[in-house]
């Protein structure tokens, strides 16, 4: 190829490639002009920019995550706790993003980072160390949402805020564990107190329904037995007035079976004797 094409060739591939720069989505840009801001609202897509006069710094719009190192806070009762938490966010103002910081991304994590432990240094002064340490769900989340507002002047967006561990330091444990035991235990006390009574107060009720139970029952019993036992002795009585001699005879039969079971069975009576009076004389009346 001639050299003359080339070279004009070359310098038009050079001059698109320094005049035009694509914007992705996952990026937040800003253009300079001459060391000011010309312009933030960029949508993804190719774009132009005049060279040497202009500029562009390309941010990561997308999602950070900071591990933040444990800190000790101090509680409001001046009780000192180690708080392990890590933070989520991400570009949402990118001018003051870039004023705030000068666009570094190590400055940008430093200022969350001062952010984030001054608003929980400030929530966890509010609260006592029972209240931190017990895992109340709705004390956290209070901690973690007085935190979310305090990007707004670095033009981020704090999205998260997570603690993933609360500790107490080694020389507190040992008193704040013993105080939640004798709480815990004086409470498991009069829980037991209470379920005592309660159930001396049910068996004590329960006895007394039996109580009153079985005397009702016997009393009803005993009057339904009386009862049976005056119509059982009218019918006798009716059916003794109305046969009075088989009456005695069957008496008899009963008397003998009783009495005669085995062979080996011996009686001594007199002859004569009014029990052998159907033996003696079968007729007899």
């Amino acid at each position: 190829m001639n050299a003359r094409i080339l070279l004009p060739l070359v310098l038009i591939i050079v001059a698109i490639y320094t005049s035009t720069f694509r914007v992705f989505e996952r990026q937040r840009v800003i253009m300079l002009q001459l060391g000011e801001i010309k312009r933030a609202d960029f949508d993804p897509g190719l774009y132009f920019l005049i060279p040497f006069f202009q500029n562009v710094l390309k941010f990561d719009g997308r999602l950070q995550t900071l591990e933040a190192e444990p800190q000790r806070f101090l509680t409001g009762e001046k009780k000192d706790v180690i708080v392990d938490s890590f933070v989520r966010w991400k570009i949402n103002d990118v001018v003051r993003y870039y004023l705030s910081t000068g666009g570094d991304p190590l400055r940008a994590q430093r200022l969350v980072y001062q952010k984030i432990n001054d608003g929980l240094r400030n929530e966890f002064g509010k609260r006592t160390v029972a209240e931190v340490v017990s895992g109340d769900r709705g004390s956290i989340r209070d901690i973690v949402t007085g935190t979310k507002d305090l990007g707004q002047e670095l033009g981020i967006e704090i999205v998260d805020v997570r603690l993933k561990r609360i500790d107490l330091p080694a020389e507190v444990n040992t008193s704040v564990y013993e105080r939640m035991r004798s709480e815990r235990s004086r409470v498991a006390r009069q829980n037991r107190a209470s379920g005592e009574r309660e159930a001396t107060t049910i068996r004590a009720n329960a006895d007394s329904s039996r109580t009153v139970i079985s005397a009702e029952a016997y009393r009803d019993a005993e009057t339904l037995r009386g009862e049976g036992d005056a119509t059982a002795a009218g019918i006798y009585a009716a059916a003794y007035n109305r046969n009075p001699e088989f009456y005695a005879f069957y008496r008899s039969l009963g008397a003998y079976r009783a009495s005669f079971k085995a062979k080996e069975d011996v009686m001594l009576l007199k002859p004569d004797s009014d029990f052998f009076k159907y033996f003696n004389n079968p007729g007899a009346r």
